[in-house]
């Protein structure tokens, strides 16, 4: 039997809920600078409808290298409340976690569109090299041997260009 009913995975709402718990309780400024500085990947979450989440993990990726250093200053100095909204209240720091988010946006735009147009060239390069090859054969062999229930199998090929 599935853990989820209707779409809702109630393991991994229960796995979230212990986790802050145990971060209010234990590492509260912590938890401050992490809830601000990841506010970004909690609207990429809710704004992406893909079902494997792509644009939350490259946001979220990014945006969590962009909040990592400050949580680390953290770490390193006083671990206090104090500190942390220090560190929220500094405008400099919003900017570095805010534009590592605003980054993993623009690469989850920009990458599947020059993904596609190197497929789409791979793909007519090796059209091409078949046609070289069939134009080989039908030269060794023949022009009968590119009949096919009497069509011209080289001119009948569409190209990628043609719909």
């Amino acid at each position: 039997m599935s853990n989820t009913s209707e779409g809702i995975n109630w393991n991994l709402i229960l796995g979230i809920g212990a986790i802050l718990v145990l971060l209010t309780a234990f590492s509260l400024p912590s938890l401050i600078v992490l809830t601000v500085g990841l506010l970004p990947t909690g609207v990429a979450f809710i704004v992406d409808r893909s079902d494997q989440k792509t644009g939350t993990f490259c946001v979220g990726g990014m945006n969590l290298c962009g909040v990592f250093p400050f949580v680390i200053k953290l770490w390193a100095g006083k671990h206090t409340t104090s500190a942390a909204t220090e560190i929220i209240s500094d405008v400099l720091s919003l900017l570095v976690m805010y534009a590592a988010a605003g980054f993993g946006w623009i690469i989850f735009l920009a990458i599947p569109p020059v993904v596609a147009t190197f497929l789409s060239v791979v793909a007519q390069t090796r059209v091409k090299a078949l046609r070289a090859s069939q134009q080989e054969i039908v030269n060794e062999w023949g022009p009968e041997v590119a009949n096919v229930n009497g069509t011209d199998v080289i001119e009948d090929v569409p190209t990628l260009d043609q719909p």
